[in-house]
């Protein structure tokens, strides 16, 4: 039986091949980079959640102004205004939406950057050294 002796994964790939040490701090990173996108879509959730407790609260109060209208031109006027208020409402979620999104977006983007330059920068003194 030959002899086999316990070679580094390092030493086997060459000084070019990323280190342990580089991994777990890669590993890390998606680790951070997973926890900021969790945060960001508990924030979406939480911010359509209390968007739809605000309508179903609106839609309640439609139906009480339904129930004490005294004819049609009354029931319509109401109709109209719930409806008018309901668009304009959900562009400005929508708005608000968007604006929390591209927050994000902005956010993951420089913290992928400055992490991807700790590891490079790691990997680029173990290389060195």
């Amino acid at each position: 039986m030959p002899n086999q002796t316990a070679t580094p994964l390092n030493n086997l790939l060459g000084p070019a091949a990323p280190s342990i040490a580089t991994s777990q701090k890669a590993l890390l990173a998606m680790g951070r980079l997973h926890a900021q996108n969790v945060k960001t879509m508990l924030h979406f959730q939480s911010e359509g959640l209390a968007f739809l407790k605000h309508r179903y609260e609106e839609e309640m109060k439609l139906v009480d102004d339904l129930m004490t209208t005294d004819g049609l031109i009354d029931a319509f006027v109401v109709y109209a205004g719930f409806f008018q208020n309901a668009v304009a409402e959900y562009s400005r979620e929508a708005a608000k939406l968007n604006t929390i999104g591209s927050r994000a977006a902005s956010e993951t983007a420089k913290r992928v950057r400055r992490e991807a330059e700790i590891v490079t920068e790691d990997m680029a003194a173990r290389t060195a050294a």
